[in-house]
């Protein structure tokens, strides 16, 4: 036998044959990453699940046919929702070790089986690569600026390689480790420091020497307009404020001696259907379909903030055990779904999130389940078509179905810092988003807050009887926290509280100006 075998890896290796390493030959047996339009593979999960067919989502338009419902009356079909606070074997939770023993891993697993999905135990490391740092100014405050890029390790399969980008920024001056805040959204130095006048200069003169070694007629060009050169300065702008007249939300930040930082979900996993085999989800499933329990966008943009995080624990300028998330509406709901599965960040804002966030999943009232089955069906778990199926080999099932909801979503980040945010419809913070909903749900989830000695919303009544307060005030006394501005699709009017509530409960203080 070792004859042969050393026969063969000679008879390969003769001139003229070409000689494979074995991580190459096991590449190349590797399939090629599946194209899937977004349909296809809505239609290859649906197979899978053996659904025939699924109800159609409502319409925003209040005047089409199929409009969504906006009747309170009919709001909430189901006669309760459920309880936080029973396990399955229908014992209730009574203490603290209950929560964390028992009915906490309870819900992560359902949360993970039948609505975001689960997170694979070989999902690859992610190495971590400062790629500059650069000295800004954000506002009047000086600031450090570091681009990073994870790399996700893809010699399993070579085919899909996943780089996060995440962009981290802390006060320049600070005495000690700051809080930050990590945001959903596009990553990239905010305010890059440029040359200075001297260095503009000969930028220029060296860029017209190369352009005119190139082409010697624009010699003539750059003699007739000796006025313009090809690089300048960017002009400066006056700041685009907030819809509450306030200064941007990095700018308030930075003054009020936080960090944060800006990581790029889509660098993750693709915000559509057609990049579901590709990503990180793609990466660990090989460039194949999903099954129905693999995780969707919204799990994977949680993994991809969880791994920003481990980064900055590593940093001296950050103070890791006081480190938030935040998110608007589709990033809204990846702000909580990261705070309920990892306990290390120790606060959230939640803006605008609606269904699959932070409203309630039973509720009748604009954004449905079937919106989440339908065109965006990505952000879940296979699985979760199952609560818009219409027919299928197990017949049909609805949102009263689903063993969990929103409620114990909200539940799950107790009794660390939650504030759910929220504008109003008629600056375009959409009826669709269900207000109310969401407000219930906070109620509800109240009761785990207390459980662990936490403060939830000091409201009368349970979350069927208390009343919404009014728009601009606040519920902000407890680690839970509710606050519906003035303004639109947006958190910002909300940033300034959040950072005052925050820094109350985590002892931080602003800088002296």
């Amino acid at each position: 036998m070792r004859y042969l075998s050393t026969l063969a890896v000679v008879l390969l290796c003769l001139p003229g044959v070409v000689c494979m390493p074995k991580a190459h030959a096991q590449n190349a047996a590797l399939p090629p990453p599946v194209n899937f339009t977004a349909e296809q593979d809505h239609k290859n999960m649906m197979d899978q699940l053996g659904i025939k067919a699924l109800r159609p989502g409502p319409s925003g338009d209040e005047n089409a046919p199929n409009h969504a419902n906006y009747d309170e009356s009919k709001a909430n079909p189901y006669p309760k929702i459920t309880d936080p606070l029973m396990l399955n074997d229908g014992r209730m939770v009574t203490t603290p070790a209950m929560w964390w023993n028992q009915r906490r891993p309870e819900l992560l697993q359902m949360f993970s089986k039948y609505v975001y999905g689960r997170v694979p135990k070989d999902v690859p490391k992610v190495t971590w690569t400062v790629k500059a740092v650069d000295q800004e100014m954000i506002g009047f405050t000086p600031v450090v600026a570091k681009d990073l890029f994870g790399d996700v390790t893809n010699s399993s399969y070579p085919a899909i390689s996943v780089k996060i980008h995440m962009t981290l920024v802390t006060p320049a001056h600070a005495k000690g480790p700051v809080p930050v805040l990590m945001m959903f959204g596009p990553a990239g130095f905010p305010n890059p420091h440029e040359p200075s006048a001297d260095e503009f200069a000969r930028i220029n003169t060296a860029w017209k020497a190369l352009l005119v070694q190139q082409d010697p007629s624009l010699k003539g060009v750059f003699e007739q307009y000796p006025a313009w050169q090809p690089a300048k300065a960017t002009p400066f702008q006056f700041p685009r404020l907030n819809e509450d007249g306030g200064l941007p939300n990095t700018w308030q930040l930075a003054a009020a001696g936080w960090g944060f930082v800006l990581i790029d979900p889509t660098t993750v996993q693709a915000d559509n259907g057609i990049g579901i085999t590709r990503g990180v989800i793609g990466l660990v499933n090989r460039g194949q379909p999903r099954k129905p329990e693999d995780w969707g966008a919204l799990r994977a943009w949680a993994w991809g903030a969880s791994r920003g995080l481990d980064y900055l624990e590593t940093d001296a300028a950050v103070d890791a055990k006081h480190v938030g998330i935040e998110g608007v509406s589709r990033y809204g709901k990846a702000a909580l779904v990261t705070m309920a599965y990892d306990q290390r960040f120790a606060m959230v804002l939640v803006g605008s999130s609606g269904k699959g966030g932070a409203t309630l999943l039973r509720r009748n009232f604009g954004e449905a389940v079937e919106s989440l089955t339908g065109d965006e069906y990505y952000w879940m778990a296979g699985n979760f078509m199952k609560y818009g199926a219409a027919e299928a080999w197990f017949g049909s099932m609805n949102p009263g179905d689903i063993p969990v909801d929103s409620n114990e979503l909200i539940a799950l980040c107790a009794p660390r810092l939650t504030f759910i945010s929220y504008g109003i419809p008629a600056k375009g913070d959409a009826k669709w988003l269900d207000h109310e909903g969401s407000f219930m749900a906070t109620v509800d989830a109240s009761r785990v807050f207390k459980l662990l000695g936490a403060k939830g919303l000091d409201v009368e009544g349970d979350y069927r009887t208390a009343k919404m307060p009014p728009v601009n005030h606040g519920l902000l006394d407890g680690q839970l926290a509710w606050r519906q501005h003035d303004g639109g699709h947006t958190d910002a009017p909300n940033m300034k509280y959040f950072i005052e509530w925050a820094d109350k409960f985590i002892g931080h203080t602003p800088p002296q100006h």
